[in-house]
């Protein structure tokens, strides 16, 4: 068991990383200056999660301990040395936040299961752990979420939280049992982008 936590842990830090680096690069898009930018990493980072916990009724995993500001910060740094080709790069963005979205949505599903919830209530807490701090960070940085935009973006974390379901059923142990989901979600995100799938729009009759 205590094994099973700290490789959760694990996923939760990588995935932190990912979602931070994503929020940076966008913010440095957009010429923030050096707070403002370590503002919205730190939101899209911990934006999900925070939801999540709330709906939990647990205090917000993040203000128990100063990690998650502190890999916020470095991700900060790797941005600021690595600017020419992270920011310049229009892939960069894409990649971490898919990582970020795949580990995030395990991080959410196990977090709600450890609290005893039932499995379609988990699947909901791992969209909203993988999804929402994407859109506290497209919010920020003034754009509409990616989530509103016809991409498969939420869609692919429902995918990976159902492999995890499946895989609960099959009785499959850890790791595998967190990474095939998050494997999932990222392949989910990376093909429907690539042969650029998407859903339909809603559209007025006027």
């Amino acid at each position: 068991m205590l094994q099973h936590i700290e490789f959760l842990n694990i996923l939760d830090y990588i995935g932190t990383f990912a979602f931070a680096i994503s929020g940076v690069r966008l913010a440095a898009r957009k010429n923030f200056d050096l707070f403002g930018a370590f503002v919205v990493g730190f939101v899209t980072a911990v934006g999900g999660g925070t939801l999540r916990d709330l709906l939990l009724d647990v205090k917000p995993f993040w203000m128990m301990q100063p990690s998650y500001a502190l890999i916020t910060f470095l991700a900060l740094i790797v941005v600021i040395i690595f600017k020419r080709w992270i920011v310049r790069l229009e892939y960069t963005f894409f990649i971490f936040d898919a990582i970020g979205l795949g580990l995030f949505t395990v991080v959410g599903v196990e977090k709600s299961l450890m609290a005893g919830n039932p499995m379609w209530v988990n699947v909901i807490m791992g969209c909203i752990t993988g999804a929402a701090g994407g859109i506290f960070r497209d919010v920020l940085i003034n754009e509409v979420p990616l989530i509103f935009r016809k991409d498969i973006y939420a869609l692919a974390c429902a995918g990976g939280g159902m492999v995890y379901w499946l895989l609960l059923l099959a009785r499959i142990g850890s790791p595998l049992l967190q990474i095939f989901p998050a494997i999932t979600v990222i392949v989910i995100r990376v093909l429907a982008v690539h042969f650029n799938v998407c859903l339909p729009s809603l559209k007025s009759d006027q």
